[in-house]
């Protein structure tokens, strides 16, 4: 099964993830969401099980992953078009799906409690769509089948930044060998995210297998759909109340207990 997913490799065929490079990955921001975020609970939770049932060790049915993924031509040519929202719910592989539920889980909650339940599944549904149209619209003419739920996980991103730029993100940065966790602004991994997915759909040829428009498309999309919200929040007013973060107390993590390994000068690890 060939695939140009919105994000990772699929099944032998072209696509994209947030685990590629850079290797750096979200795992928590520190102000968690101040009630239960119930749509994003489920959306996770409905992404896995599909991905279970379309997998040839779960369900096996393959039929479910072909019929509603996303074709541009047939999008181009006014058929096929519930697949503009069918598709954000099949994915390509594990780290695929891994990778776009632990975004949509650190970025998520947030953005749910200020949106409301029902508010933040239609603009998730939106950003998904929106995103898929910006990628159809750049290779109008593709026959390969594009799945995934990160051009919908972008504008959740892009949203989250304008609410909450100075969020603190723990992040896991991979350098080579060395791993390490790092405490950065939302806006420094947003912005950075954001402005590699943009260089890379400047600089790649359609046949690159990565759909980084469905992302950029995605991102811009969550931007402007959260800017009436912000607008109604009193705009930099509402930056200026909550210090850009979330406006509820953060939550007090324990030290990691993770023992730090150093060398000494001849190259061997020591305790």
């Amino acid at each position: 099964m060939a695939a140009a997913a919105t994000c990772a490799a699929a099944h032998g065929g072209a696509a994209c993830d947030f685990t590629r490079k850079p290797r750096m990955f979200p795992i928590r921001d520190h102000n968690p969401s101040s009630r239960t975020p119930y749509v994003t609970i489920g959306l996770i939770a409905l992404n896995l099980l599909i991905y279970v049932l379309t997998e040839s060790w779960g369900g096996n049915m393959l039929r479910l992953w072909v019929e509603n993924a996303l074709y541009p031509l047939a999008i181009t040519e006014g058929m096929r078009l519930p697949a503009l929202v069918t598709h954000m719910f099949l994915h390509g592989g594990l780290l695929h799906i891994l990778g776009n539920m632990l975004f949509l889980w650190v970025f998520g909650d947030n953005m749910e409690d200020q949106m409301g339940h029902a508010g933040f599944l239609v603009f998730y549904l939106a950003c998904g769509m929106l995103a898929a149209l910006a990628q159809v619209v750049t290779d109008p003419y593709s026959t390969v089948p594009m799945v995934g739920a990160s051009g919908a996980i972008a504008g959740v991103m892009g949203g989250y930044l304008l609410l909450f730029p100075r969020a603190r993100i723990d992040v896991i940065a991979i350098i080579i060998i060395l791993i390490r966790r790092i405490v950065v602004p939302a806006w420094v991994i947003l912005l950075v995210w954001f402005g590699l997915q943009l260089i890379m759909g400047l600089t790649s040829g359609a046949d690159s297998g990565v759909a980084y428009w469905a992302h950029n498309g995605g991102f811009v999309a969550g931007i402007l759909l959260t800017l009436p919200l912000f607008l109604r929040r009193g705009g930099t007013a509402f930056w200026n109340r909550t210090r850009g973060q979330p406006p509820h107390p953060a939550t007090k993590f324990r030290p990691s207990h993770i023992p730090e390994v150093r060398r000494d000068r001849r190259g061997g690890p020591r305790g």
